[in-house]
């Protein structure tokens, strides 16, 4: 298989994975502003899972932009994160209609934290494939972002399940924030690599 058919078949589960979420924001009955105040959560969970499923999008396309063959052992760990993907708008949807409760607060950040760890696997099979000369090897470097996140998650998760939840959505925020700079390691790197 060529890398253009896994990152199609991938763009497409993420764009289904976007119109799920966002057919959660039903309309209200009502005609004035006021009747949008209920929706707000729903609509602050969604907008934090858009951004979560963007960057995902962005940072999958650079990688997958690094490879230059597709192994078995690919597959299965791009079906793996996508798996995980599918699961964020249940939870997103559960967060914003429970009002940010502890417990779908913590299951968020668990799908979270197993989106992060299937994206590692997928990075780690492209790596094992490509070498550690590879583009992808030199791109990511000690990868801070890749070894700070797991640790925000799994400190919001036992924030929310300390009856914390704001302090698990800021940590949440947080996270969106440090890969929502967009990582240019890859382009740099790939770039050099064309020249």
């Amino acid at each position: 298989m060529n890398k253009e058919r896994l990152a199609a078949f991938s763009d497409g589960v993420l764009a289904i994975i976007i119109t799920i979420m966002v057919l959660e924001l039903k309309v209200p009955h009502g005609y004035s502003l006021a009747a949008l105040i209920p929706l707000f959560p729903v609509f602050l969970s969604y907008v934090l899972s858009f951004i979560y499923v963007g960057i995902y999008w962005n940072n999958h396309h650079h990688l997958l932009y690094t490879v230059k063959r597709v192994s078995g052992s690919m597959l299965w760990a791009n079906l793996h994160l996508l798996f995980w993907l599918s699961l964020v708008p249940f939870v997103t949807a559960w967060m914003g209609e429970n009002n940010f409760s502890p417990i779908p607060v913590a299951l968020y950040g668990f799908v979270m934290l197993m989106c992060a760890v299937a994206y590692y696997i997928l990075q780690s099979c492209i790596l094992r494939r490509h070498g550690k000369d590879s583009v992808l090897a030199r791109a990511i470097g000690r990868d801070v972002k890749g070894k700070i996140s797991p640790v925000l998650y799994l400190a919001a998760i036992i924030s929310a399940l300390c009856n914390q939840p704001c302090i698990s959505g800021i940590l949440y925020a947080l996270i969106a924030i440090i890969w929502l700079v967009p990582d240019k390691r890859i382009e740099r790197i790939a770039g050099k690599a064309e020249e």
